[in-house]
């Protein structure tokens, strides 16, 4: 059992609109941390860090998981890492037949880095 939990408002089809004010700006508040904190324990493992990284660096922004599972670890392995992923809002699926393609989800990158500008 997890203790990740699903983000409400970072959905895929969400605008790619930070969530809060840099950290530089302002303090965050206690929802924010939450959500934040969700996302940024997802990428803490180093086999969802290189798997997020893989989908956002392959061409057009998508991979199937056929191209991204040798990451070191099993196939299902990699699978519970793409469901954490998934869970806290960092990626989106699309099964296409036998394959599932995942995306990185802009509005979760946007929160992420527009918390970490410090020229915002």
């Amino acid at each position: 059992m997890s203790n990740l939990k699903q983000l409400p408002i970072l959905e895929a089809n969400a605008g790619a609109v930070p969530c809060c004010a840099p950290l530089a700006r302002e303090p965050l508040g206690a929802a924010d941390s939450e959500k934040l904190a969700v996302m940024f324990k997802a990428l803490g493992d180093p086999v969802r860090l290189r798997l997020f990284s893989l989908i956002a660096s392959h061409e057009g922004g998508e991979a199937c998981v056929c191209d991204i599972q040798d990451v070191g670890v099993s196939q299902p392995t990699v699978s519970h890492h793409l469901k954490k992923l998934r869970d806290a809002g960092l990626v989106t699926s699309e099964r296409r037949g036998t394959w599932v393609f995942y995306k990185v989800a802009p509005a979760a990158v946007a929160a992420l880095s527009g918390l970490l500008d410090p020229s915002a």
